[in-house]
């Protein structure tokens, strides 16, 4: 069966591509401490410098909706079963 993107064209059996993703780039100057956590990810995990701030805007971004909805956002040690409130300031 042939594809029809709506365009009137048969393009036969060929996938038609989706349009690029626009992207949105930033410059950012880092604390030392921040440079120094940035570089330590990036060796414990081998994202790239851009994959572990698009991570960790998004997590951000997840806290920041759950706390001004009025939830908790908790960390819970495994081994003692210790649970603790994450608290942005």
């Amino acid at each position: 069966m042939a594809a029809n993107t709506g365009s009137g064209i048969d393009h036969g059996d060929v996938d038609v591509a989706p349009p690029p993703v626009t992207v949105d780039r930033i410059t950012v100057a880092l604390i030392p401490k921040a440079a120094k956590d940035l570089q330590l990810l990036q060796e414990r995990t081998g994202l790239s410098k851009t994959d572990i701030a698009n991570r960790a805007i998004t997590l951000y971004e997840f806290i920041d909706a759950q706390m001004r909805a009025d939830r908790d956002v908790l960390v819970r040690d495994n081994n003692t079963g210790e649970t603790q409130v994450i608290r942005l300031l």
